[in-house]
């Protein structure tokens, strides 16, 4: 299994958390900081329709407009994402 750099990663402790030390959840609002994107091939060079992905984060695909990159990523599990590149592949899905 691959493994992420959480380094830089910021790191906030919930709302869920008590503030006793117990039930203690730090979550990250900028964890995508750390994926690599790379563009679509299927991204044309006119600056429309580009998509960018990154494979580098384990057990999801994230997946953003390279037009707006700040803006929030969609995340896919590798199983239906794989599934939906085949499809765009083979022609079945346009």
């Amino acid at each position: 299994m691959r493994s992420v750099d959480l380094s830089n990663v910021t790191w906030r402790k919930s709302s869920y958390s008590n503030s006793d030390g117990g039930n203690c959840l730090e979550v990250s609002d900028d964890l995508l900081t750390t994926a690599h994107w790379r563009k679509s091939s299927y991204s044309n060079p006119d600056g429309g329709e580009c998509l960018e992905v990154s494979d580098t984060i384990p057990s999801a695909v994230p997946v953003r407009d390279s037009k707006a990159p700040d803006r929030p990523a969609l995340l896919f599990a590798p199983a239906p994402w794989t599934a939906f590149v085949a499809a765009v592949q083979s022609g079945t899905f346009h």
